[in-house]
């Protein structure tokens, strides 16, 4: 039976935003926490190469945006304006933000990936004309035509027509890693986790999943500063005693 609600509620989100959560995806890459989300794996690169798959993957020639950039050093609280347009579809954008709503979903008051905007981060991520956010839209664009691929073939329509639990059956095939899905599903495997990463980290680098995990940043704090604790600064002299650099640790005056 088809979905009567094929289409996911895709909260507006304006270029600004989309833009400053873009980039502080990309500064992120560089935290150890958001690496992980934000870097592609050797894995990852395997994905368009390989030949030893049975299973069905598009083969259709994913042209690359070739455009001019803004810079490696964009201004993350007032970004400028984008020189690219986003390329996602409607119907992309409606599966990104489906799958947006089942990876991280709203729980209670609490917005999920789908309502802080996830699938405009995407989108803006695979439209940006940078070698590894195009490296990301050819694995990203051929897994949401391998969606419709896998619904048309097992079920007769789209991705996005069928009712939840078949879309649910199909992600089942593909969402534990290559070392749980049979190797007609690697492919697709690898791409829908790069995908998943790159949800996540749209939803992390919000304000609500940056709460989410304890972050704290932009907080006035009452009073004077109490400056860092003897845990963090033992931490410090050990990072600055491995690289040489002892000299150069905090002494207060008088010591």
């Amino acid at each position: 039976m088809q979905n009567t609600n094929s289409t996911t509620m895709m909260p507006a989100m304006s270029r600004r935003q989309s833009l400053k959560l873009f980039g502080l995806m990309v500064a992120g890459a560089a935290l150890p926490g958001l690496a992980a989300c934000t870097s592609s794996t050797s894995a990852e690169s395997a994905i368009a190469g390989s030949t030893a798959q049975t299973g069905h993957w598009p083969t259709i020639e994913i042209k690359p945006i070739v455009l001019e950039g803004y810079g490696k050093d964009p201004n993350l609280i007032i970004p400028p304006t984008s020189p690219w347009p986003k390329t996602l579809t409607e119907t992309q954008l409606n599966i990104v933000g489906r799958l947006s709503e089942i990876l991280v979903p709203k729980d209670n008051e609490q917005p999920g990936a789908l309502e802080i905007g996830a699938p405009h981060v995407v989108d803006e991520w695979v439209s940006a004309p940078y070698s590894g956010q195009q490296h990301d839209r050819d694995t990203i664009l051929r897994l949401l035509i391998w969606l419709d691929e896998e619904a048309q073939l097992h079920h007769d329509m789209s991705f996005m027509g069928l009712e939840k639990a078949a879309q649910m059956a199909i992600l089942d095939r593909i969402a534990y890693g290559t070392d749980e899905a049979p190797v007609e599903y690697h492919q697709p495997a690898q791409a829908f986790d790069r995908l998943r990463k790159l949800i996540l980290a749209a939803y992390f680098c919000s304000a609500p999943g940056s709460r989410e995990i304890g972050y704290m940043g932009n907080v006035a704090i009452a009073g004077d500063y109490p400056g860092p604790t003897d845990e963090a600064m033992a931490h410090l002299d050990e990072a600055l005693a491995s690289l040489g650099l002892t000299d150069y640790a905090y002494s207060p005056i008088g010591e």
